[in-house]
Formats: structure tokens, sequence, C-alpha cells
């Protein structure tokens, strides 16, 4: 796992530790020194640490003038045992929030697990956004992530259907990555879709 670095092609466009908006102001990042694991894994140090202990995590691109943040996850979401949606929420999402941020791309590659208790820091994250016109899109999730979201009803707040399962999105430039999640969204909702 120390090989999986977070998605890098876009630091010339943004970079959370140089955004005074961000959670992740001022942190500095070591290129030799693996300090943070996954169980008895070292990740790449490049990721961020944010309160979790078995999901660390990276926010590629923020954009605020369209209101939309995408952010790469890596790890075990464990809400039964850690409540990892719970610090999620508090010290990443509201922040974001806060900055006006109501749409949000998570990518969920290199998320393994994902191990559900109820729904309700999802359904609070829903309803801070919503009447915004905001979504949350989990993309590239596994599928079997996606069938254990399913268990507790996440679909009611996440956007996570097989079109939302295989996205190429290193291909699109992040300020184009809004356009591509609606037009999924407005395909969704087509009558026949």
């Amino acid at each position: 796992m120390h090989n999986i670095e977070p998605y890098y092609n876009w630091k010339d466009i943004y970079s959370a530790e140089e955004d005074e908006l961000s959670p992740f102001y001022k942190r500095t990042y070591s290129e030799f020194e693996f300090s943070n694991q996954i169980y008895n894994y070292y990740i790449h140090p490049q990721w961020d640490e944010f309160g979790s202990s078995t999901m660390y995590m990276k926010i590629l691109f923020v954009d605020y003038s369209t209101q939309f943040a995408v952010i790469e996850l890596i790890g075990e979401w464990n809400d039964a045992l850690h409540n990892d949606i719970m610090i999620l929420k508090r010290e990443i999402i509201d922040v974001l929030i806060e900055q006006k941020i109501t749409r949000f791309m998570l990518i969920g590659e290199n998320v393994l697990n994902f191990h559900a208790s109820d729904d309700c820091y999802y359904e609070e994250w829903y309803e801070d956004i919503s009447d915004e016109g905001g979504w949350i899109a989990a993309v590239n999730f596994r599928e079997h992530v996606y069938d254990e979201m399913k268990t507790v009803h996440l679909e009611h707040y996440l956007y996570m259907s097989e079109k939302f399962s295989d996205i190429n999105w290193r291909t699109v430039k992040p300020q184009y990555l809004p356009d591509l999640i609606e037009g999924i969204l407005l395909k969704r909702l087509a009558p026949g879709e």
C-alpha cells in the first residue's frame, strides 16, 4: 500500500496545503518517512490523516466559485467501529460546507472495505447541501463496497450506481468534472433510464 499515492497531476491547479480555506492548509509532507499506517501496512506520506484510524484522504481539487470538491480516499471505511463518517463530516466536510461547497465527488478506488452503521451523518450531509442543489457522488468504489453501502440505504444520500462505478476521471480537467457528474445525473433521471 505504501506505493499507492494520491493523484498528483492537478497539483499545478490546486493544492490543499496552499489553500487558506482548506482543513489541510500549511500541512507539510515527507517524501521519505512513512509513518501513517492502515492496520499493519504503511501508506504513502502524501495521504492526509483526518482522525480516522483506518481511512486517509486527499483533497485533490476545490473550486469555490463552482462550489465543487474532489476527495480521494484510501483504506477501510469503518462506520461500525470507528464512526469514520462522523469524523469525515465534522473535520473535513463541515469545513468545506462553511466555504459554500455543495457538490462533492468522492473517489473510492482505494477504499478496500466499508462497514456500515446508521445513516445519520450521511443524511445530515445531504440535508446541509441539498437545498443548494448540491450532491455527493461516490465514484469508482469497488462493487462490494457499494453493496455494503446499500445495506443501510446510502443511495438515498449518495449517487452510486453502476454509471458512477467506472468513470475515467483522470482524463478530465477537474473544472469539468461537475458537468460530467451532472450529465450522468441527468441521464439517470431521464425517462427510460
